[in-house]
């Protein structure tokens, strides 16, 4: 590792000097680029991932001094890819910049793949706000490009991260949207029960009974088939546990979905939610007969 990066910093210092040189017709940064691209490779073989990022800021400025403006961004790219090992906040400043340049350039699918990668990235550091913000940017550039299912996977981090940060009505608008779209798919309708008990579970959160039960009607119009799912059961008994104002049978009814379909984490969190809320409810209830 040791020579690779030694290696690394020969090929970086022969760069500085060819740009500190005199070339006709800016073959000195044609020269430098190659020579920095070599240096790159060495750190990143060598995993010295903040002297590869370093390098490849400077191949992308040499690349914009010869107007090539894909392939500057193609280095912030790189250089974004080597400080997500290290400086996160880095790594997005480089992949904010490729952005801007793929979007002048007209490559917005480019634009759109990178906005994913920068949310991602808030996503691991746990920034729900940015990270909703990023997928939103994403989502949109997909869907004027027609990559409309990529656009939706973004969408649906956008639902997810809006239902955690308690922004019901966005996610539930975002799955009821991606729902209705996946019916006309034969590939995407088995997914269209998961999307609905999503929204279901954020209409819960929100602990107004009849907002569910309207809900529940609209999405048997929208898909018939949906009423003889689990999911539809599942739903279905929670709202008539919180209409009665009945923890234990909220708690009994989630038990029993659990024993056959796993309830994964995002949905445990907004179980936990509706609950709560049921028990300050029933709390509040007895204090007041008392």
């Amino acid at each position: 590792m040791g020579d690779l990066e030694a290696q690394g910093n020969e090929y970086e210092q022969k760069a500085e000097k060819k740009l500190k040189g005199w070339g006709l017709f800016g073959s000195k940064y044609d020269d430098a680029a190659e020579l920095l691209e070599k240096a790159g490779n060495s750190y990143k073989l060598a995993k010295a991932w903040d002297k590869a990022a370093a390098v490849y800021i400077k191949l992308a400025n040499c690349h914009a001094k010869l107007e090539s403006k894909h392939e500057a961004a193609s280095a912030y790219v790189d250089a974004a890819n080597c400080y997500k090992k290290t400086q996160p906040q880095e790594a997005i400043k480089a992949m904010n910049t490729a952005v801007a340049m793929y979007m002048d350039i007209g490559r917005l699918s480019m634009a759109a793949k990178y906005l994913k990668d920068i949310a991602d990235i808030y996503g691991k550091e746990e920034d729900a706000i940015k990270a909703m913000e990023y997928y939103e940017k994403a989502a949109d550039l997909y869907s004027g490009e027609e990559a409309n299912s990529t656009g939706n996977q973004c969408r649906l981090k956008v639902a997810e991260y809006a239902a955690e940060l308690e922004q019901y009505p966005k996610a539930i608008e975002i799955y009821e949207i991606v729902a209705r779209q996946s019916l006309d798919s034969n590939l995407l309708k088995y997914s269209v029960k998961g999307y609905l008990l999503n929204a279901g579970l954020c209409h819960l959160c929100g602990s107004d009974i009849v907002g569910i039960q309207n809900a529940l009607e609209k999405y048997q119009d929208l898909d018939p088939t949906f009423s003889n799912t689990r999911e539809f059961k599942l739903l279905s008994d929670l709202a008539a546990a919180i209409d009665e104002e009945d923890v234990g049978r909220f708690t009994d009814v989630v038990k029993e979905y659990d024993s056959m379909s796993r309830i994964d984490q995002w949905k445990t969190m907004l179980l936990l939610r509706a609950k709560n809320a049921l028990k300050e409810k029933e709390l509040a209830d007895d204090s007041e007969i008392l």
